[in-house]
């Protein structure tokens, strides 16, 4: 393929109707390394809002076993972006995240923010950093697929826009960034287990922190009580990435799909999984479904029934 014939491709699809396919191309064949560092850092900007940070915190899940809640979170999303929103193994992973949600007092405010971020996040990271910037028919799509996955789970009052989820995003962060000493003790596990993840596992995990420091902006790093990289971090780390950029924009586009499962970063179940056994199982969620099992790397699957 040409280098810009996936480009050609998303760009011909209606993203009020093929928004799907037009997000799994973006995600898994056209940016893969961005989207998946941008929704960590998504996932990461979440945690400097008290009420998120300190209920991940008080679930002492994502500071005891910060592997494999990240696993858990690729893995179930992966199934949705794989089949879709509305095929077994899709349903499946919604149901896994709602019965996790729904163990809990979550404002529908706290759930569309975390919605926003997944939305806003990506676009922003390749607007920056990305080879070439997104059109308006990939941000519709990829605005409207996540959209949908939000009615699934229940949230009400989900913007229309790109636009005013960015809009919404921001006010929220605004209004609601602060230190919290959980949402820390989140956040620090969280930069830990980056460390540990390919090729960063080969340099100072005082490094990569920093790498990581430079790339947030100065809200996000006050509610942490983070301090505030000097301008050349800034720079360097900046510029590490666009230099990235330049080089992968000559290289061929992806064949084949990439999903989280084929991520060097997912450790978690080396001999494969089971999409409706992965993440926690609150007492007030108690109900067991057939499963569906994924094998770690290839395709292979058994088939199930979904109620």
């Amino acid at each position: 393929m040409k280098r810009y014939e996936l480009r050609h491709r998303t760009d011909h699809l209606d993203p009020d109707t093929q928004y799907e396919e037009i997000y799994r191309i973006l995600a898994t064949q056209e940016f893969p390394w961005d989207i998946n560092q941008a929704l960590s850092f998504a996932l990461f900007r979440t945690y400097a809002v008290p009420s998120v940070g300190s209920l991940l915190f008080g679930t002492d899940e994502f500071t005891s076993r910060t592997q494999k809640r990240y696993d858990d979170t690729g893995l179930i999303l992966d199934a949705v972006l794989e089949h879709g929103i509305t095929s077994t193994e899709g349903r499946s992973g919604i149901r896994r995240m709602n019965q996790m949600h729904g163990a809990y007092d979550i404002s529908n405010d706290d759930m569309l923010y975390v919605l926003a971020t997944f939305i806003v996040t990506p676009v922003r990271w390749i607007d920056q950093y990305g080879w070439r910037k997104l059109t308006a028919n990939e941000i519709a799509g990829s605005t409207n697929y996540y959209r949908e996955l939000g009615r699934y789970m229940g949230i009400k009052q989900i913007p229309v826009t790109w636009d005013d989820f960015a809009l919404f995003m921001d006010a929220y962060e605004r209004a609601h960034f602060r230190y919290d000493a959980g949402a820390r003790a989140v956040a620090d596990s969280t930069l830990n287990l980056l460390c540990t993840f390919p090729p960063n596992n080969f340099a100072p995990a005082v490094a990569v922190k920093h790498f990581a420091w430079a790339l947030m902006d100065d809200p996000l790093l006050d509610a942490f009580h983070y301090r505030r990289p000097a301008r050349i971090e800034r720079i360097l780390s900046i510029g590490a990435l666009k230099v990235r950029a330049r080089i992968i924009r000559f290289f061929p586009p992806r064949s084949t799909p990439k999903f989280a499962r084929d991520l060097p970063n997912i450790r978690s179940y080396p001999d494969g999984y089971q999409v409706d056994q992965l993440g926690t199982f609150p007492k007030t969620c108690p109900v067991q479904h057939k499963t569906v099992r994924h094998k770690t790397g290839s395709d292979e699957k058994q088939g199930n029934t979904i109620p």
